[in-house]
């Protein structure tokens, strides 16, 4: 029988409630059932995130998978539709696909050798490694159905007002506001490739048939823009910003001021969810890429 890892119970207990712990009660027999329907055999210790339990499997033919069993929502449910859009280019492979649970059985990379790594000894050659990927995955078009940046900006622009007045400081009230209005500038367009949304180093593995490749996508479609402050924040440097942001707009090939509105949307976006949990003062690196951004 498989074994659940303690931090992933508790999370899902903690924020998923009744349904999280459903969720847990009902993965060994759902391991078993998917480990039987797709000929898998188990091969190591379940890994985890904060949602998922991935099991490391071999199929009949010998080759190495990897079974992903989660509880699909409104950010997840989309992924077997991206990376059947992306078709491996850029990406993990998706083999299997189970509509009514949301299991994947997925292509096995590297789970050793996360992009984090190199960004450890050489952060300049990891923000490009995500430039270029962004450049792959994003010239494909969104599918029809996945959640729209259009209808997420125009939730945003709506909240904005009411999150700047619950702030203590005047300066982050004015910060949010101009974040809001940047973000207006371009909301009308809000692009129709396929994005990732989640796109940080510890969302790419090293692969057999390229060097690196993306997992756990959150989909939208959007403009590329959007999807630039994970990898200016991840590993967080204050003095990388700058360098982050024109290096990922050069090998992503987008549009440097569309880019520069969109990214202070996505810092919109991180400020409102801070605001949301009760917080009354805005993260330090979302104020310094803003600062930043808006030529302070």
């Amino acid at each position: 029988m498989v074994e659940i890892p303690a931090e992933l119970v508790e999370a899902q207990v903690r924020w998923g409630g009744a349904a999280g712990r459903e969720f847990i009660e009902g993965l060994p027999g759902r391991v078993a059932e998917f480990l039987g329907r797709w000929g898998l055999r188990e091969t190591g210790p379940g890994m985890h995130g904060m949602t998922a339990l991935v099991v490391p499997v071999e199929r009949a033919d010998g080759t190495p998978a990897a079974l992903k069993l989660l509880v699909p929502d409104e950010e997840s449910v989309g992924e077997p539709v991206a990376l059947r859009a992306w078709d491996g280019r850029g990406c993990v492979r998706l083999l299997e696909h189970d509509a009514v649970t949301g299991t994947l059985l997925l292509e096995r990379l590297d789970e050793g050798r996360h992009l984090s790594g190199l960004a450890e000894r050489d952060s300049r050659a990891a923000v490009r490694v995500v430039g270029e990927l962004l450049a792959r995955l994003t010239s494909v078009a969104a599918p029809e159905g996945l959640r729209g940046l259009g209808e997420m900006a125009a939730a945003m622009l709506a909240e904005a007002p009411r999150a700047a007045g619950r702030l203590a400081d005047a300066g982050e009230r004015r910060l949010l506001r101009d974040c809001a209005a940047a973000l207006a500038e371009v909301a009308g367009e809000p692009g129709d490739r396929l994005l990732h949304w989640d796109l940080h180093f510890d969302n790419v593995l090293a692969g057999a048939r390229e060097p690196w490749l993306v997992i756990d996508p959150k989909p939208l479609s959007g403009d590329p823009g959007f999807e630039l402050l994970p990898s200016i924040v991840n590993g967080f440097r204050a003095d990388e910003v700058g360098w982050r942001f024109d290096l990922l707009t050069e090998a992503a090939g987008v549009d440097r001021e569309r880019a520069r509105a969109w990214t202070l949307g996505r810092v919109l976006q991180n400020c409102l969810w801070e605001v949301e949990d009760g917080e009354e003062e805005l993260p330090e690196r979302e104020v310094v890429v803003a600062e930043l951004l808006l030529g302070r």
